[in-house]
């Protein structure tokens, strides 16, 4: 592709870097915890992982439900460390998340060999359950499931914009290298 043309696509994908911002500060009254700062961050995650997911959007749904499995993940851990707690003694306290986080993340890398090929994207799990902890670990929310539901229903409304985002700059580019 000519430098020309390269730089359109690059002021194209500034612009949607712009836009992307614009649009989680429209949506950020909307978007549980209210008075939040926006999470364009999410969403910029989401596009960065259509990419590695291949552009296509079969790889899409596949980073939607990665994202979807990573929360899904995340709770049953939070869950399990809730419990295994109740029956360690305050000395041992320090190894209940890790053994919950080992008893979870086998069936999650098991995940990657089933014939559920929809499932079966194991970095967008990791990604979509290192961004609900870090939602849920720094960001004030209500407890509870309804606090989850409301953290979950926040990142994905973000990760599909992320994806929107993926699919327009990879049908953009393609059209400009046609053009070439």
């Amino acid at each position: 592709m000519k430098l020309s043309k390269l730089l359109v696509v690059a002021f194209f994908i500034a612009f949607l870097a712009f836009t992307i911002q614009c649009v989680d500060t429209l949506l950020s009254p909307y978007c549980k915890p209210a008075g939040n700062g926006g999470f364009a961050w999410i969403a910029f995650q989401a596009w960065a992982m259509y990419f590695l997911a291949g552009c296509t959007l079969l790889g899409g749904v596949r980073t939607l439900l990665g994202y979807a499995s990573g929360i899904v993940a995340s709770v049953a851990i939070m869950e399990l460390a809730t419990v295994i707690g109740g029956y360690v003694p305050d000395n041992a306290s320090f190894f209940v998340v890790p053994a919950a986080i080992f008893v979870i993340v086998v069936p999650v890398i098991l995940m990657e060999k089933l014939s559920l090929v929809l499932l079966d994207f194991v970095p967008a799990i990791f990604v979509g359950a290192g961004v609900f902890f870090g939602f849920r670990s720094y960001i004030m929310t209500d407890g509870g499931f309804q606090g989850h539901v409301d953290v979950a229903t926040t990142i994905l409304i973000c990760c599909a914009l992320g994806l929107f985002y993926g699919v327009m700059t990879v049908a953009f580019r393609k059209r400009m290298e046609k053009q070439a």
